[in-house]
């Protein structure tokens, strides 16, 4: 099935679906990829988004869609934004930073945030520093050596958040920014609606999500193509995946409770 949904600007690439998990994920926020072992790990909510209540957790599957362990890691509170360096997998929990071994799913430890409350995307860059955002604070916090110190304030709507070399690029409602190693902004474009996942498409482009059931090419001048709309279908688009080698995103649906997977295909 090739989707194609054409806005304002020349639409030069479209989506073609692959496929979506036949089993109920339950609540899936964020997806993130292990391309050379075939997994994907996704976040599981499980239920209320703000509750703390150890539902959550962290789920395995395969590249095409088939279930490992739906119960990798258990006794989350609300997991959203996932990262990964090395061996370790962090999770953003609510008012913490989880930290996971990857190899087993268990704990290893945990990065309190001073005053969060609603942990929203994690990245990590290639030095292992970790960035969080707080969606509620409006806060994003940096990680470094298990010690965390406030990065930057007062970004309304703040969510999505990928590091790149010494940049970082930032979803904040409708504004898609960047911001260098000191937190000086940049804004690169706004969207129609609030950002939730961005993905580098590895050319300078992105692709960014929100919540609400759209994905978006954006590109390295701001121009927006729109290649997904399902707000109608209530079928959300969270934080997703990008293999920048074949092509193919890998997209959470929250409270449709599944992960969709399509090709991003360019035209000619």
């Amino acid at each position: 099935m090739i989707v194609t949904v054409y806005d304002s600007n020349a639409q030069t690439h479209q989506l073609e679906k692959l496929w979506e998990t036949d089993t109920v994920i339950r609540v899936p926020e964020s997806v993130l990829p292990d391309f050379k072992k075939g997994i994907l790990y996704v976040s599981e909510i499980d239920g209320n988004p703000n509750a703390v209540d150890g539902k959550g957790g962290v789920a395995k599957i395969t590249v095409d869609g088939k279930i490992i362990n739906l119960d990798f890691t258990t006794g989350l509170n609300a997991p959203k934004g996932l990262g990964r360096f090395g061996s370790e997998l962090y999770v953003a929990d609510l008012s913490e930073v989880v930290v996971i071994d990857i190899n087993t799913g268990k704990v290893k430890s945990k990065i309190a945030i001073d005053s969060a409350k609603a942990l929203n995307d994690i990245t990590v860059n290639d030095k292992g520093i970790v960035y969080v955002s707080d969606s509620k604070t409006k806060k994003i916090h940096r990680i470094e050596n298990g010690r965390s110190i406030t990065f930057l304030t007062n970004v309304s709507g703040v969510n999505g958040l990928k590091a790149i070399g010494t940049d970082l690029y930032i979803l904040g409602g409708q504004k898609f920014m960047k911001a260098d190693s000191q937190g000086n902004l940049t804004q690169i474009t706004m969207l129609s609606c609030g950002g939730d996942g961005l993905e580098p498409v590895g050319n300078g482009d992105f692709l960014v999500t929100c919540w609400s059931g759209h994905i978006f090419y954006v590109t390295t001048d701001g121009k927006i193509e729109t290649l997904l709309d399902t707000q109608e279908q209530k079928i959300n688009t969270a934080d997703l995946a990008y293999d920048t080698v074949k092509h193919i995103l890998y997209v959470p649906t929250f409270w449709a409770k599944k992960v969709m997977a399509f090709k991003l295909i360019t035209a000619p």
